[in-house]
């Protein structure tokens, strides 16, 4: 997964997120994910494909 598949993406940000926007933001594509910090949008993406996204997500539920 790559910077291309998120273009027209759409974002959210947690609900954990504090009025000063200190907070990451999150995508969904088919091919796993991609975060951002909300502060600097522009600043680049981290991108995972499906199945590293869920191991992180199945580690948080743990």
């Amino acid at each position: 997964m790559n910077d291309r598949d998120l273009t027209g993406a759409t974002w959210f940000t947690s609900s954990y997120s504090n009025s000063q926007n200190e907070c990451v933001e999150v995508t969904l594509a088919p091919g796993g994910a991609g975060v951002r910090d909300t502060k600097d949008r522009n600043g680049g993406t981290l991108t995972f494909n499906r199945t590293t996204w869920s191991a992180f997500l199945n580690t948080l539920k743990a």
